[in-house]
């Protein structure tokens, strides 16, 4: 049976129960959230009246931004002003019964709000408090403000996917991802962690951080090594995009396995029985007589057609475009698309969650797309123990929208 999103059980969720304050902003602390949304947490996100600034990134879809609702999914939403008392007062009494508060401000800004680690341990000494920065909470880059392209730069990632001298971009935030990634791993071991002491924890993650933690293979430097010593892990040569007949194909052929296989289905048999290529240093060595040979055989069909043809038998794709996938066989036997009714942006399909559930269907949470600014202030107040009397106080004091 394959797996599915549609929920049987939401208590049979990794982390249902567990209440998650998202104070964050943009895509590293917002998409760790929806990570621990999609195992089961009831994620609130906590947004400013001027809301999340990615609400406003450029997009086709009019009614929302498409950047928001692929990061914020899962989550319900409300509004506070921190830098009102009454706003800041209500926030210390959702996280009096919260499990995890998350946030991405600069390490001066906590403290300067009264939402500093200190502050709310106080309130609830069993919180998860993590908080994402750019670079970390020490240093002289410490109250920087951090991008994730800004970090790629910084880190080395540019410089190697450019030729040298042209450092180039890796589009889709891959940093501000596994960041994300990160975030969601800290939260869940000081959970872990709290279950069996009681204890809470301060959970720390930056963009930093996670630029180098991506580059580990390469960030490892010898004594005796000089400063530039060559770091590529790249194997060179055949593995790497190639030209076809129609469309780009991405090979890998690094074991012997798949060398072997390669060469026969492309009619290059000869190169296969070829001692002078029989590794992958080998082949690294030679790449500018063995990658004519392979892309001139590659020009007998289509990048598709290859796909086809090489199968299981050579690690391959044809490079597509994301619009692909939604309806993609992998994908759609995985059940990792589902389809979102949103209140404003109607109905849209996105993806269903990072984790696969159960054939049953337990362990997934039901579907929800990102909140309506504001859409769920009413109903999150209302459960911390706000009467209709003093919600509205609150909205005329401006305290909550």
């Amino acid at each position: 049976m394959p797996p599915t999103h549609a929920i049987s059980d939401p208590a049979a969720a990794p982390l249902a129960g567990i209440r998650v304050l998202d104070l964050s902003a943009y895509i590293a602390g917002p998409y760790g959230c929806a990570l621990l949304a999609d195992l089961g947490a009831d994620v609130i996100k906590v947004e400013p009246p001027t809301g999340d600034n990615l609400r406003k990134y450029p997009s086709t879809l009019a009614a929302e931004g498409r950047a928001f609702l692929g990061v914020n999914r899962g989550k319900r939403g409300i509004v506070l002003d921190l830098k009102q008392p009454e706003g800041l007062q209500v926030l210390r009494r959702l996280v009096a019964d919260a499990d995890v508060l998350v946030h991405n401000f600069r390490p001066e800004v906590p403290g300067r709000l009264g939402i500093d680690y200190d502050s709310l341990k106080a309130v609830n000494p069993a919180l998860v408090y993590c908080a994402m920065t750019g670079y970390g909470e020490s240093g002289p880059y410490r109250n920087k403000a951090g991008y994730d392209q800004v970090l790629q730069s910084m880190t080395g990632l540019c410089a190697m996917q450019g030729p040298p001298g042209q450092p180039a971009i890796l589009y889709g935030s891959v940093v501000d991802y596994y960041a994300a990634a990160l975030l969601s791993n800290g939260v869940t071991a000081a959970l872990l962690k709290r279950a069996r002491t009681g204890a809470g924890s301060y959970v720390g993650i930056s963009l930093l951080r996670a630029a180098l933690a991506m580059q580990s293979a390469r960030l490892v430097w010898a004594d005796s090594e000089p400063r530039d010593v060559y770091r590529d892990m790249r194997s060179g040569g055949i593995t790497g995009l190639h030209p076809t007949r129609e469309g780009s194909l991405y090979l890998s052929a690094n074991t012997p396995h798949f060398w072997q296989a390669l060469c026969e289905l492309t009619g290059m048999q000869d190169l296969a029985d070829d001692p002078r290529y029989d590794t992958v240093r080998k082949r690294a060595e030679n790449a500018e007589v063995l990658v004519a040979r392979l892309r001139a055989a590659l020009q007998a069909r289509s990048a598709l057609e290859w796909e086809t043809l090489f199968g299981d038998r050579v690690p391959c794709a044809a490079a597509r475009a994301v619009e692909d996938m939604f309806d993609h066989p992998q994908v759609r036997a995985e059940a990792m698309v589902t389809h979102f009714e949103h209140p404003v942006a109607g109905g849209y399909r996105g993806l269903a969650g990072a984790f696969t559930a159960t054939p049953s269907g337990e362990g997934a949470p039901a579907p929800r797309p990102a909140p309506v600014f504001g859409q769920h202030t009413d109903d999150v107040l209302a459960e911390a123990g706000y009467d209709a009397a003093q919600r509205t106080a609150l909205r005329e004091q401006g305290a909550i929208a």
